[in-house]
């Protein structure tokens, strides 16, 4: 259990808060590319709890700023897209994509009241489908040489949905691996080859078994978690056989992300982005080791649940989340349907705004989660002393942040090394990869 006060300490995350001037250390998710690429690339988000809008202008660059005017407040994210920045449509005051404001029409001609002007404004970085934002003090960090940053275009694809609640127990789903074989649990096993773009439908590597099957069979795992440069690496094992042990690896990346393994051509990177104290996004890049992905079929599949412009989930709290009891008794362990971003929003949504620490009891399974809040209060505290957290990167150490390896497969009773070698085979026969 924690204190009420441990938890809002790595619960909340506006700008004066400790989370929150830990979070602004890092470049933070703020829109996918997609979302700017109509006839008028404005866009308003919340990110951190600070009210933004998010731009492109006639130039191809992007600009992040204060979502009001600071003339009399109107809202920007109406503004009009002219000469090169963002102009309020309500007295025509123009904003460059750094906050600057270049012009205030409706003054005299001789007026320098522009020149002492400008708007808190945020980088904005694109990656990978991703616009990337920093909104810390100083030179932002660089970014790490992850695989999701380092395969071209056509090997990666990225999305993005809301969740209704705090990030950090949005984040803890995700960097723990025993309850996957309960919520994610199909009674049935699909066709391993009709499993393209879903997570645990394929064959684990080196078998024919499919990874619901694994999950489903073998429920109680032994979990290993190793401190790394860039988090914990989480190695869940489930003993097969005697002969056979499956080996599944996952990755918990600081401050907010996680790599896991998909299939075994794809891996998913997510980072779980505070958008206030009470929600988040969670966003992906999915990455290809093998075909180069099929973008179309891979967005087709997640509209089906996910509705625009707001990435919201079509079941939820409102609807049930589907909930079928018909289909909990013969067919899923949840009764919430096929796709496992609806078992975890339930799970995570289900907790409350706010999941209240102070009332959980935890167990062996969960030590991935206290390994990584120890890390995230040591974080914070040297955050809030000026000094460098952990992934706060400087250009060199980036380079040397690679991989990480996120792998599923059946190996060896001895398992030890099967893991590098799975995920050797798998780069071998990257061609992107060979590229580098």
């Amino acid at each position: 259990m924690l204190s009420q006060q441990q938890n809002d300490l790595i619960t909340r995350i506006g700008p004066k808060t400790p989370a929150g001037v830990l979070m602004r250390r890092y470049w933070q998710p703020a829109a996918l590319v997609e979302e700017l690429a109509g006839n008028r690339p404005v866009k308003p988000v919340k990110l951190l709890g600070e009210n933004l809008v998010i731009f492109k202008n006639g130039h191809g660059e992007y600009g992040l700023m204060e979502r009001h005017c600071p003339h009399r407040g109107a809202d920007l994210a109406y503004g009009r897209l002219e000469d090169g920045g963002l102009r309020c449509s309500f007295h025509g005051w123009l904003f460059a994509t750094d906050g600057q404001c270049l012009q205030t029409p409706a003054e005299p001609d001789d007026s320098n009241l522009c020149k002492n002007i400008r708007l808190k404004a945020y980088p904005v970085r694109e990656k990978s489908g991703i616009l990337f934002a920093y909104m810390g003090p100083g030179e932002p960090p660089a970014l790490p040489d992850f695989d999701c940053f380092v395969a071209p275009d056509e090997y990666t694809f990225a999305f993005k949905g809301m969740i209704d609640c705090n990030w950090l127990q949005a984040l803890e789903v995700g960097i723990d691996p025993a309850h996957a074989s309960f919520l994610h649990r199909f009674f049935e096993d699909e066709d391993p080859d009709a499993g393209y773009g879903k997570q645990f439908r394929g064959e684990s590597a080196d078998s024919d078994m499919p990874m619901t099957k694994v999950l489903r069979e073998f429920p109680r795992p032994e979990i290993e978690v190793d401190a790394t440069d860039y988090g914990l690496r989480i190695t869940t094992l489930r003993k097969i056989s005697e002969t056979n042990t499956h080996v599944r690896v996952t990755n918990a990346i600081f401050p907010h992300g996680i790599v896991i393994p998909m299939s075994k051509e794809m891996t998913i990177t997510q980072w779980h982005v505070p958008v206030d104290d009470t929600h988040c996004y969670w966003y992906a890049i999915f990455t290809s080791f093998g075909a180069k992905v099929d973008k179309t079929e891979m967005r087709r599949q997640r509209l089906e649940l996910y509705s625009l412009p707001d990435y919201i989930s079509t079941k939820n709290k409102a609807n049930d989340y589907g909930f079928d009891p018909h289909e909990q008794e013969h067919d899923t362990y949840t009764g919430m349907g096929a796709d496992i971003n609806v078992h975890d929003q339930w799970a995570v949504e289900s907790m409350g705004p706010i999941q209240d620490r102070t009332q959980e009891h935890l167990g062996k399974s969960d030590k991935a989660i206290v390994a990584y809040r120890k890390m995230l209060v040591k974080a914070i505290e040297q955050a809030g002393k000026g000094e460098t957290p952990i992934m706060a990167l400087d250009a060199a150490a980036a380079k040397s942040v690679t991989g990480p390896v996120a792998v599923d497969g059946i190996g060896p009773a001895a398992w030890q090394n099967y893991p590098a070698q799975l995920d050797a085979q798998r780069r071998k026969a990257a061609a992107w990869w060979k590229a580098n």
